[in-house]
């Protein structure tokens, strides 16, 4: 394959995009997954280390918030750029994404550290389960900035042409966490803070990685000391299209808080730790769907600064088509095996028994995840931010948030906390799905062919000649 992609069969370079990204998401998932995996396991803390754990996701979801914020907001940018051949301002966007994150990170960094045991408290927090939560954050957020670098500058490689590079990104440093994490959780007896170092450590390797490529020979684009200077109407246009990634982890924050606080008060710490299970297995379930959609977006906002409409329209229905079946196949094993994908990460038999129902209820209707997944990166990819940015605050905020806070009071208890998800997976995907298709899919055909009439004109001209 090439690094241009408006050649070859468009679902190809889709593929070659997503696989590899896929694998790099996979690989940064076990980050967090392993630590869930092995802490949920620590003998003696029964479920409250991963009730703690919990606890501290809004905080961990809110940094890559603002990790997506610039760096899904430069990546399309850089993209259409390379693809209207503009690799001046491709750099540009790439410098100034750099500086946004590192500068970012410091202040998210402080302000976490500094107020972190109130905002656990506000979050659901018991006496018992924060001693685990701040346990874990206070050497977490040492790594903040190692965090933010290394994912959001690793789609400027995959956005090259180089996504088994991108992948190696996160490979390197989740091997790393994987051999870290027993050895320092078991075999020094750190528990959840040997969790954090691990994860620290394998960050910071991880950035190290991503550092070298982007200012070494092998990228065709460079970070370049000259564009380090933030320009801040550039920054607009990348905060902007940014904006809707910032709002859809964001609005996750947002969510995470409401279920962890009107769980404490409905179902107390045991459900706290029942909905940390059941978000690990979302993130594994919903990681290929996810990575087939981000996987695109380089490949369709390229051909869109090339002027290739119907390679576009050819992207979006693979994408869509793609993600819609492998949401269904999610589904079947979420209804088949509930019992195996909970026992992953925990042991506790209390946990397993309530967990199963919840399960069923949270992932009911599952494939309506893929017409979100499309219709958001769709509008992502080509610089539709304001409708990006709508939709990421119609399913979270405007949906999920109020139906959490709604369902449990109305007699559901917390089955109201677990139903609010499919309702705003069915709410929301068909109405982003649906405006992208009439917004922008159906506009995507006939700029197609006024590009085909004009290159018409042209080509009857020269032969006039």
């Amino acid at each position: 394959m090439t690094n241009d992609f408006s050649r070859g069969k468009v679902w190809q370079n889709i593929i070659y995009q997503a696989i590899p990204l896929i694998m790099a998401q996979l690989v940064q998932l076990l980050y967090n997954v392993v630590d869930r995996v092995y802490i949920g396991h620590l003998s003696g803390a029964d479920s409250l280390a991963l009730t703690g754990i919990g606890l501290v996701f809004p905080l961990t979801t809110l940094i890559a918030a603002f990790t997506n914020l610039f760096g899904t907001g430069g990546t399309p940018l850089f993209s259409i750029a390379r693809g209207a051949q503009k690799e001046e301002r491709a750099e540009k966007i790439l410098g100034n994404t750099f500086s946004l994150l590192l500068g970012t990170s410091f202040v998210m960094f402080l302000l976490c550290y500094i107020f972190r045991r109130p905002v656990l408290y506000l979050f659901g927090a018991s006496d018992a389960s924060y001693v685990y939560a701040d346990a874990y954050l206070r050497i977490y957020l040492f790594g903040t900035s190692f965090s933010m670098l290394a994912t959001g500058l690793n789609g400027f490689i995959n956005a090259q042409g180089f996504p088994r590079m991108g992948m190696l990104t996160t490979l390197i440093g989740a091997v790393l966490n994987l051999i870290l994490d027993p050895i320092f959780i078991f075999g020094l007896g750190m528990g959840v803070s040997g969790a954090a170092l691990a994860t620290v450590l394998s960050q910071m390797v991880s950035c190290a990685w991503v550092l070298r490529f982007l200012t070494g020979k092998k990228a065709l684009l460079i970070i370049r000391r000259k564009n380090l200077r933030v320009d801040w109407k550039l920054a607009r246009e990348i905060t902007g299209l940014g904006m809707s990634g910032f709002i859809m982890q964001a609005t996750n924050c947002l969510v995470q808080v409401v279920c962890n606080a009107t769980l404490k008060v409905f179902g107390g710490d045991l459900y706290v730790g029942i909905m940390t299970v059941i978000n690990s297995v979302r993130e594994i379930l919903s990681l290929p769907v996810s990575g087939l959609t981000s996987g695109s977006q380089p490949v369709l906002g390229y051909n869109y600064g090339a002027k290739n409409y119907a390679r576009v329209q050819q992207g979006i229905r693979f994408t869509a088509l793609l993600g819609i079946a492998y949401t269904l196949a999610a589904w079947t094993v979420v209804l088949h095996s509930p019992h195996f994908l909970l026992s992953i990460f925990t042991e506790d038999p209390v946990m397993l028994e309530k967990g199963v129902s919840a399960l069923h209820i949270y992932f009911y209707g599952f494939f309506f995840m893929a017409f979100q997944f499309t219709g958001q990166s769709s509008f992502t990819a080509l610089g539709y931010s304001k409708q990006a940015v709508f939709f990421s605050l119609l399913r979270k905020a405007i949906i999920v948030a109020p139906l959490t806070i709604l369902l449990p009071r109305l007699g559901l208890g917390v089955n109201g906390v677990f139903l609010a998800e499919p309702i705003s997976n069915a709410l929301g995907g068909l109405a982003c799905f649906v405006t992208m298709y009439f917004v922008l899919y159906r506009k995507l055909g006939k700029l197609q062919e006024q590009e085909e009439r004009l290159r018409e004109q042209e080509h009857s001209g020269a032969g006039n000649n």
